[in-house]
């Protein structure tokens, strides 16, 4: 029997994009701790196959967190992203698709410093101490034509020069990006360690180029919690430091924070961000859609 979920699956055209920092596992967490890995991973599964999101961004998995996702997403899911240390190992970004619905068409990684294409670096000049990354991701809805780019990714925890540096390259990206195909939707999910009243938040919505998925719906399915609760007690009103973002001529039809809990029990100490999004071209001949060869290589975005 599959839990309540707060959006669930969604057919053509919407898109379900969810964000979903996991907490990465610790060793030598006590087993009462609300933060163990091994009684938490259960939950993070319940989660994901009761709401079976399009598109997913997933911050803090490690590998072996990333296979115990796609075993709660299930078999048609696949994902893109590598560790950000220069080795590829270490804490992860993946982004998640249904791919029984999304053809992959690009991927790509880079580093959120001043060389971000050079893997795993870091810029003394940021002022972060921990290696950042940005996951991004081309897909083409089979069921609709449409076309969609997806950004995720996990800003620092400590340093606001870091959060802010990273927000406007992140908005490059993206401006650069709508550029280049203005039809296609542009969703970015993340971690931002920076709520809505910041200065991270004024940069990445200012020039309208991205907008709040929250304050963009038409519709708020849940009261807005704060998405960091550290296994806390949830704070109605409360800041949130988890995005979802859209693109220009991105439709937002429904929006929540899932404050899910199981016998008191959280998931992570993050809430998931999920949001129902309509991309701004989403109707090309249905037919059309399956007639293009799906064998492609997969080129940088």
């Amino acid at each position: 029997m599959t839990d309540a979920a707060t959006i669930g699956p969604v057919t053509a055209p919407d898109v379900h994009v969810m964000s979903f920092n996991i907490r990465r596992r610790v060793p030598g967490t006590r087993p009462s701790s609300p933060d163990r890995w091994a009684t938490r991973r259960a939950l993070v599964q319940r989660i994901l196959a009761s709401e079976q999101p399009t598109i997913l961004g997933v911050q803090e998995a490690l590998s072996d967190q990333v296979h115990v996702i796609a075993e709660g997403l299930g078999p048609g899911y696949r994902w893109v992203g590598m560790g950000r240390d220069p080795s590829g190992r270490g804490e992860r970004c993946p982004i998640f698709y249904d791919a029984d619905r999304l053809d992959l068409t690009a991927w790509r990684q880079r580093a959120l410093s001043a060389t971000p294409d050079q893997l795993g670096s870091r810029t003394r000049s940021w002022g972060n101490v921990t290696r950042r990354i940005l996951v991004s991701a081309g897909f083409t809805d089979r069921a609709t034509g449409a076309r969609i780019v997806a950004y995720n990714t996990h800003l620092d925890h400590l340093s606001w020069r870091s959060r802010l540096q990273s927000a406007r390259l992140i908005v490059e990206l993206v401006e650069a990006s709508h550029a280049a195909d203005p039809e296609a939707a542009i969703v970015v999910t993340g971690d931002f360690n920076a709520n809505e009243r910041s200065a991270v938040h004024r940069s990445l919505t200012a020039d309208g180029m991205l907008r709040d998925a929250w304050e963009a719906a038409a519709e708020q399915v849940t009261p807005q919690w704060g998405t960091y609760s550290g296994y806390r007690r949830l704070r109605r009103g409360g800041p949130r430091i988890d995005f979802v973002l859209v693109g220009r001529g991105v439709e937002v039809a429904r929006v929540g924070i899932n404050a899910t809990r199981f016998d008191g029990r959280a998931a992570s100490d993050h809430e998931p961000v999920q949001a129902v999004v309509r991309p701004p071209a989403a109707a090309h001949d249905h037919d059309h859609a399956h007639d293009h060869d799906h064998d492609h290589d997969h080129e940088e975005t």
